[in-house]
């Protein structure tokens, strides 16, 4: 995979989708900073020796992309008074992944609720880019599994530094190494629920393809997408490429 080394992932016990957006090689031959800019799952599960590591990388900025009674149920990032913390929740129709009809397309399904995002959520999107690009300290960004929210935040800003399409599709593939701790997760908090959708927790790169093509289809590319409807500024994107790559 482009750019991946162990160093991607950062071994939590409690969260299990932790990693660093370093390393993947730019269309101009730069590459993305190590320590710079994180991914992850909910930081309101940070606990004791969690909390220690999380507190070694020094970061300065929490951009948290959930809905704000999620945040009331299950969080936030502990002591959040230490860092620059931000709730951007892009999506704005909540469902429910355990329900989905196992006999839907399961990746055209969630590309689809992608799409809703991508639309109701311009407002949001933007805000976090401009957090990410703004900010000098290392950042990070996550929603409740580390995928879907956190996944499409991740494919703009690395589309936006320049990194190409299937690298970008690479790194929302990785969740796939954390789909069986989160299934476990869920069934450990929902033991009277059956878990009806065999896709829960899955993120082939085959889901941002459908992403990126339905918004290629809308907007002519991505970049065009960021540009027209989200409204990210060629000043926003050269503050995130100054702050986030180097030779």
């Amino acid at each position: 995979m482009g750019g991946v080394r162990v160093e991607r992932h950062i071994g939590f016990e409690r969260l299990h989708n932790f990693r660093d957006l370093g390393g993947y090689r730019t269309a101009d031959g730069r590459t993305v900073a190590w320590g710079k800019v994180y991914r992850a799952d909910s930081l309101g599960k940070l606990r004791g020796a969690d909390w220690e590591r999380f507190l070694g990388l020094g970061v300065r900025t929490v951009v948290d992309l959930r809905y704000p009674w999620e945040i009331e149920a299950k969080g936030r990032v502990p002591e959040a008074h230490r860092f620059r913390y931000a709730n951007c929740s892009i999506e704005h129709r909540p469902y429910d992944q355990a329900e989905i009809d196992p006999a839907l397309d399961p990746w055209r399904y969630l590309a689809d609720r992608f799409a809703e995002v991508t639309e109701d959520g311009h407002a949001e999107i933007r805000q976090a880019i401009e957090i990410i690009a703004g900010d000098e300290g290392p950042v990070v960004f996550h929603c409740t599994s580390g995928k879907d929210r956190t996944g499409l935040i991740a494919a703009f800003v690395l589309t936006l530094l320049g990194v190409s399409a299937e690298q970008v599709g690479e790194d929302f593939a990785l969740t796939e190494l954390a789909t069986e701790r989160l299934t476990a997760d869920w069934r450990a908090a929902h033991p009277g629920r059956e878990l009806k959708w065999p896709g829960y927790g899955r993120a082939p790169a085959a889901v941002m393809e459908l992403v990126f093509a339905d918004l290629t289809a809308r907007y002519g590319s991505v970049r065009g997408y960021l540009g027209q409807r989200v409204g990210v500024t060629d000043a926003v994107t050269a503050r995130l490429r100054d702050r986030l790559l180097v030779a």
